[in-house]
């Protein structure tokens, strides 16, 4: 696994996230990617799901992002941030065939964290709340 340099938590409170979501114009759109809004959108292909699970499956993915960003900087403690607050797009969850998480960086994300940086994440989300853990390691 490596040398950890730096983990992050986030907590999403999924009713007051279904609220940003359902607001016309909102962020989402900007924020994940197709492949992200399609995979949550998988579990509304199990009959007994509800639109609630999409939800929270968003909620849980937003808060990797957050996650990852806390490990970034806590990487990065003492030193200046390397990119602003925008870049939310540029880290997105994949999932493989078996639903398990992966994070993939994008652009100036994966130029600037490097090459030798590897991010593991896990997802959970449960009721009211969605919660996400990022560890950031280096060989």
């Amino acid at each position: 696994m490596g040398v950890v340099i730096g983990t992050g938590v986030d907590l999403v409170h999924v009713p007051g996230f279904a609220d940003q979501v359902q607001r016309p114009g909102t962020w989402v759109d900007r924020v994940f990617t197709p492949g992200e809004r399609r995979d949550a959108r998988s579990f509304l292909a199990d009959a007994s799901a509800s639109c609630a699970a999409e939800v929270a499956s968003l909620a849980a993915r937003w808060a990797a992002k957050e996650a990852f960003v806390k490990a970034w900087s806590e990487s990065l403690w003492g030193s200046a941030p390397v990119l602003g607050e925008e870049i939310h797009h540029l880290i997105e969850v994949v999932t493989d065939a078996w639903g398990r998480p992966r994070l993939v960086l994008h652009g100036e994300v994966r130029a600037a964290l490097g090459e030798d940086i590897a991010a593991f994440v896990s997802l959970s989300h449960d009721g009211d709340y969605a919660i996400a853990t990022v560890t950031l390691t280096r060989p």
